[in-house]
């Protein structure tokens, strides 16, 4: 199953924001809206201190799984722990990435809790940013009102707001809870007042009422928070009750009685008899307050057979050894978590849920707009699941080298693409199980005793008689590595091919021209480099074959690359880059690119063209309200296409070097069938990357 809707990523802006309700209700109201629902927690929270021996885990997650009705396991919709975030960041977040995806093809839509700042991490904030940027994921920022009023939570959001916005990340909405009110009114109008405050943010603001006992501890967190003893056997019921707030019992019993509020939990010493009495014998009045508990702290003894009353009364009596004041501020800094076990706060969640919808309603929230940004991790995820979507063949022809050897290992162990390596059989096994290395599902072959090389030849003959080639001539041409590959693919042996880790671009290409060919309709065969950026990635051509193109080769590059740059998730904006933009500039090399973009313009292509245009007006949208107000591209282009290879190969390097992008390619388009360049000083995952780009070519060449 497909998501049908982009998922939710609700963000804390600090501790104690009220995430945690604010996503169990809309977990709840999207269930109950008739969608099946995911819920992820990416990255597993510290060890709360107020743990009960029934729950396991992350009770706050667990609670979501069942407002979500979701048969998905617990273990699939748990993130990671915060260390390996600390020991490796890169790598936590493209595990947490796989995890997320996994849950995601099986539901509807996602809901994503951030981490609640409770975690051995430096940067939370930027951390739950960066996680819903490569998510996907619309971001709800959460904020509490809690003891705020309306200039404090003003100065708070637009804080947050501007520093998202400032690294490119546009929250979907923020919302409000914890809205103190007595009244309906009351409410209204501290709203009002709240989105007044924050309208120049042109951002959705959703606020949501307080309701004190979904935050609260409950009885049995209260014990855990003092390291109590409960000396009477009351009912798990009282001790799932929440206490709301708590009066120190520094006053005569005839006074206590006038603090007491519904729902309190009362520190009282226990040798304080007539005022332990007074509390007891007070609730069996049903017109008083009820008390939530009694704590007795400073390991003070019952005395006067108190101890029995104690035990015997309805109200949970918990002793510690911790001092008065020790044991309110324990109590007052503990948090109530929602907790399968807490089943009068689930209750509570699921009505809280109801009553905000009503004022919140849901269909605004998943009418919020997607995000567009595709992050370099969310590109190589979609790219490796496009490529598994339909398994294609390719052909590595550099067998000698132990980066392809490598890389082979991880493309067969992920499964995306069936391979032939080629070199000699027992050379290549030998040296793989060398490096440790598992290729057995590779298909090995030796082009210089291959059985069928002289059916090679004599095609090869056929295809370039023409040229005064010999039968000899084929012969020697099939010898090539090469040849002998891009011969494979011209035969349907293979779908594609991906070599020059160790030969030149030249050599891995030039077959090609001759045995391939290009596509029907396109004249020039072109390149691009994906730059994979820290939250885009742009396609960059030509930046590796073409010298000088002409105005019609430029239209042809731009073509391609648009087609390219789809193929992989982009969506094509193109940049016709010059050293002018619009009409400021004039010159043999700016008519070029004019030239260019009126045979684009008259094509009636899907997707918008501009130029010639500057490439800082082409990427950022200061400078291009400023050159190209008008423009559907400037400002937000995602195909850039190069007026000549000087610019192109030194841009896409000075990008690359200087903002730390990973460059894939380059992508050779424009041929019948996919074949790629790879750079002598190529990684493994360069390696890696190209083929699974060469494979969806391959799937998208079949599919036209």
């Amino acid at each position: 199953m497909v998501s049908n809707f982009a998922p939710f990523y609700v963000m804390a802006t600090a501790f104690n924001a009220g995430s945690s309700v604010l996503t169990a209700a809309l977990v709840h109201a999207l269930k109950d809206a008739g969608h099946k629902v995911g819920v992820f927690r990416p990255v597993q929270p510290a060890l709360p201190t107020t743990v009960v021996p029934s729950d396991e885990g992350d009770p706050v997650l667990e609670a979501l799984i069942a407002l979500s009705g979701s048969d998905i396991p617990f273990d699939d919709c748990c993130g990671i722990p915060p260390m390996e975030l600390v020991e490796d960041r890169d790598g936590a977040i493209s595990t947490i990435v796989k995890r997320f995806n996994a849950v995601r093809d099986n539901v509807d839509i996602m809901v994503v809790l951030g981490t609640d700042y409770s975690n051995p991490l430096a940067d939370e904030f930027n951390l739950n940013a960066e996680l819903a940027l490569n998510l996907g994921a619309r971001l709800l920022l959460a904020e509490s009102a809690k003891d705020r009023d309306a200039t404090t939570l003003n100065s708070i959001a637009w804080t947050a707001v501007k520093h998202l916005r400032k690294n490119r990340l546009q929250p979907a909405a923020l919302l409000i809870s914890r809205v103190a009110a007595d009244s309906a009114v009351e409410f209204e109008e501290f709203s009002a007042e709240i989105r007044d405050s924050l309208e120049g943010l042109d951002l959705p603001v959703y606020t949501a009422p307080d309701v004190p006992q979904l935050h609260a501890p409950t009885l049995y967190e209260l014990r855990k928070a003092v390291n109590g003893t409960l000396v009477n056997n009351v009912s798990d019921e009282l001790l799932s009750k929440e206490a709301t707030s708590v009066v120190v019992a520094g006053v005569s019993n005839e006074h206590i009685l006038d603090h007491i509020e519904d729902q309190c939990v009362v520190v009282a010493a226990a040798d304080r008899t007539s005022t332990l009495e007074a509390l007891i014998e007070n609730q069996k009045n049903p017109d008083t307050p009820n008390i939530a508990g009694i704590i007795c702290p400073a390991g003070t003894k019952f005395s006067n057979g108190l101890d029995q009353i104690a035990a015997d009364n309805s109200i949970p009596v918990i002793t510690t050894d911790m001092g008065t004041y020790q044991t309110a501020a324990a109590i007052d800094a503990t948090r109530g978590i929602l907790r399968p076990s807490a089943t009068n706060k689930l209750d509570l969640a699921r009505k809280f849920a109801d009553e905000w919808m009503q004022i919140t309603p849901l269909d605004e929230l998943l009418a919020t707009p997607a995000p567009i940004a595709v992050t370099p991790l969310m590109f190589q995820y979609n790219l490796l699941e496009r490529a598994r979507e339909d398994i294609k063949h390719i052909v590595l022809p550099e067998g000698e080298d132990d980066r392809i050897l490598q890389a082979a290992h991880i493309i067969l162990e992920q499964g995306f693409a069936k391979l032939t390596i080629l070199g000699d059989p027992d050379s290549i096994a030998t040296r793989a199980k060398q490096l440790e290395l598992n290729i057995d599902d590779a298909e090995l072959l030796n082009p210089e005793t291959y059985e069928d090389k002289e059916k090679f030849a004599e095609t090869y003959f056929e295809l370039r008689k023409h040229k005064g080639i010999s039968m000899d001539d084929a012969r020697q041409k099939m010898t090539d590595i090469s040849y002998f590959a891009t011969m494979m693919i011209y035969l349907g042996m293979a779908d594609g091919m991906v070599s020059g880790a160790a030969h030149t671009t030249a050599h891995t290409i030039r077959p090609s021209f001759e045995i391939i060919k290009t596509k029907p309709g396109v004249s020039t065969v072109s390149s691009i480099f994906l730059m994979c950026l820290r939250d885009e990635v742009l396609a960059f051509g030509d930046c590796a074959v073409n010298i000088n193109p002409t105005a019609e080769q430029l239209a042809d590059i731009a073509a391609s690359s648009a087609e390219t740059a789809s193929q992989f998730g982009v969506e094509p904006r193109v940049a016709m880059l010059s050293y002018s933009t619009g009409s400021s500039g004039a010159g043999e090399d700016v008519e070029k690119v004019r030239e260019a973009v009126e045979i684009l313009q008259g094509k009636d292509l899907p997707y918008p063209v501009d130029g010639p245009i500057q490439f800082d007006a082409a990427v950022d949208e200061t400078v291009a309200a400023a050159k190209a107000p008008d423009s559907e591209v400037a400002g937000k282009a995602t195909v850039l296409v190069f007026p000549d290879l000087n610019t192109g190969n030194n841009t896409y390097k000075a990008v690359q070097r200087t903002a730390g992008a990973v460059a894939v390619g380059p992508v050779l388009q424009g041929l019948k069938k996919p074949i790629n360049d790879l750079s002598r000083g190529a990684l493994v995952e360069d390696i890696v990357n190209t083929v699974a780009v060469t494979a969806t070519q391959a799937q998208a060449i079949q599919e036209n």
